[in-house]
């Protein structure tokens, strides 16, 4: 792993940190907009190392904003599951890897798997405030269709300034 992928790594986890934190909550539950920032990290280094090292990053991130109560161990369960999850299909997905709706598709599935194991996790550890089905529907559903509207604006925008700097240490999947 090199520096540059490191930047463009903690650059990513910052910029979810700042979406996270200033994103109100529905019902103590807030849509994770963390997420989008990791699923774009995952597309643009797809590399193991790569992924754990986000997905624990945004992990304890997320957990230090959070606004549910009790859930920073749940933040810290689902980030690297999310992040594995994604990363296998990303992988299976190797013709159609540059595709932008295969990238939202895989958002969309990405969050929908974050906000399951999150709303488990906190069940099981915690308890949950109100209803699952309450808090899936005022905090995951909101949280899919955000993160993959700006999944479609920054991936290409993304992969522009890629190609336009010449990072050669990012992989462009092809």
């Amino acid at each position: 792993m090199n520096t540059k992928n490191l930047v463009v790594l903690s650059l990513l986890a910052g910029i979810g940190v700042v979406l996270h934190t200033v994103m109100p909550a529905f019902l103590t539950i807030k849509p994770d907009m963390m997420l989008a920032m990791m699923f774009l990290g995952i597309i643009l280094i797809p590399e193991i190392k790569s992924v754990m090292l986000l997905s624990i990053v945004t992990g304890g991130l997320s957990a230090l904003t959070t606004g549910f109560p009790g859930g920073q161990l749940p933040n810290i369960i689902d980030k690297p599951i999310t992040a594995l999850v994604f990363f296998g299909l990303f992988l299976a997905l190797k013709h159609y890897r540059n595709s932008i709706i295969s990238v939202a598709v895989l958002t969309a599935i990405g969050t929908l798997v974050s906000g399951t194991v999150f709303l488990g996790s906190a069940y099981y550890i915690v308890g949950l405030p109100s209803s699952f089905t309450a808090l899936f529907a005022a905090g995951v559903l909101p949280a899919i269709a955000l993160n993959t509207i700006i999944m479609v604006i920054l991936y290409p925008v993304a992969l522009s300034v890629v190609k336009r700097t010449k990072t050669s240490s990012i992989v462009i999947s092809k």
